[in-house]
């Protein structure tokens, strides 16, 4: 008997800047990640109304934060009690499929805190069934482990992906390359998987790709330029550059590329602080893009506005969130409409 799978029933993954019913968020809650609790909630709720001057949002909070969480969001972001155990919405949280036709479903990935770094971590490895049960949409359950951040589509058939991330031993060490390949294809409705190197360096995530690259459109892609051969990040922006080099998705049409540059200069004393622009989410008529009160903030703004002339770009301050490991991609979800 053939296995059902989101693409057998005509399910795919819809690109990030298509129409969107709401955004989900996950409230931070894990002692110890953060310096300061208040500080880096106080910068969830600037991202969460920065959001929701575009489209509605839900945060979801552990049952014991919903009073706190309320009195800080206002009443304008609806709440969802769940016992989450931290605060990444992208990782732990479900990928919202659509058929084309009006349906709606979600897979539900594998979950263990990017390789087991953080425990517990069994109420976030849970969030993403508890998500689409809200959503009121079918889950299908996948048994691969992996996180949203991993992944860049483009709804055309063509996955984005890191050959340092889901393949690591941390994650699944049973499974092939084609394996892995073969799963992202058949949960997110995919043809063709494009691989990059990804960060090996990255001790975090292990090497997500919406921190190095992200499909803006069909056939372009915004990355990571290399900056300076003295940047730290050189090489790895260099070998990851070099792997879309001529790239082809899934239509065949060849890769156009968009650079941008990362906030390097911005001093944090965390080593997983993310400097990432590419990092930045489209929401309903707009970008939401970090802010770190540097001069690339300004370059970085006016490639979105070309990028995206008819949406409105909003930056938000990220400096509390960075530390954490992430930025506004790494914290929110989109939930595509039918």
């Amino acid at each position: 008997m053939s296995r059902v799978t989101p693409k057998s029933e005509g399910f795919f993954m819809p690109p990030e800047w298509a129409p969107h019913i709401r955004t989900w968020m996950m409230w931070p809650c894990r002692d110890g990640l953060w310096d300061d609790m208040q500080t880096a909630r106080e910068a969830y709720r600037d991202v969460a109304h920065a959001i929701r001057a575009f489209e509605p949002l839900t945060m979801v909070v552990r049952p014991e934060d919903a009073a706190g969480a309320r009195a800080l969001l206002g009443s304008d972001i609806d709440l969802m009690e769940s016992p989450i155990d931290d605060s990444w919405c992208r990782d732990a949280g479900p990928c919202f499929l659509t058929d084309g036709k009006g349906g709606r479903a979600g897979v539900s990935f594998r979950f263990n805190a990017w390789g087991g770094k953080y425990d517990p971590y069994d109420g976030d490895d849970a969030v993403a069934d508890a998500i689409l049960d809200a959503a009121d949409v079918r889950s299908y359950a996948s048994s691969l482990i992996a996180e949203g951040g991993g992944i860049s589509v483009d709804g055309e058939g063509s996955v984005l992906t890191t050959r340092s991330c889901f393949p690591n031993a941390n994650r699944n060490p049973d499974w092939t390359e084609a394996q892995i390949e073969a799963e992202l294809k058949e949960m997110l409705g995919a043809d063709k998987v494009i691989w990059l190197p990804g960060d090996s360096y990255d001790t975090e995530t292990d090497g997500h790709v919406d921190g190095i690259a992200a499909f803006v459109a069909p056939g372009h892609v915004l990355m990571e330029g290399t900056g300076n051969p003295d940047h730290f990040m050189y090489e790895v922006n260099l070998a990851n550059l070099e792997a879309m080099d001529q790239q082809t998705d899934a239509k065949g049409r060849e890769i156009q590329i968009t650079v941008i540059p990362d906030a390097e200069t911005v001093e944090s004393d965390s080593e997983k602080f993310c400097r990432s622009y590419v990092n930045s989410y489209l929401v309903n008529g707009g970008v939401i893009m970090p802010a770190y009160g540097i001069k690339e903030d300004a370059l970085v703004r006016e490639t979105f506005e070309t990028l995206f002339p008819d949406r409105e770009v909003a930056m938000v301050d990220i400096k509390a969130i960075a530390p954490g490991g992430g930025g506004i991609h790494c914290i929110t979800q989109q939930e595509p409409a039918p």
